[in-house]
């Protein structure tokens, strides 16, 4: 009887490590996307600024 305990311990034990593990890679995953929309919205914001923006001074008016 003993025998069959540690053996379901121990599946259940692996089936938790297993659980852990796909929850870590989906929040990995979560972390990635966020992180690729933050860098597609800079770029959005940057890609609308004009570059010669700034770079004279009207002094006549």
């Amino acid at each position: 009887m003993d025998l069959t305990m540690d053996i379901a311990q121990m599946s259940v034990g692996m089936h938790q490590a297993q659980a852990q593990q796909s929850l870590g890679i989906a929040v990995a995953k979560m972390a990635m996307d966020s992180g690729k929309d933050a860098l597609d919205l800079i770029e959005e914001t940057t890609a609308s600024i004009d570059p010669s923006l700034g770079n004279s001074i009207d002094v006549s008016a």
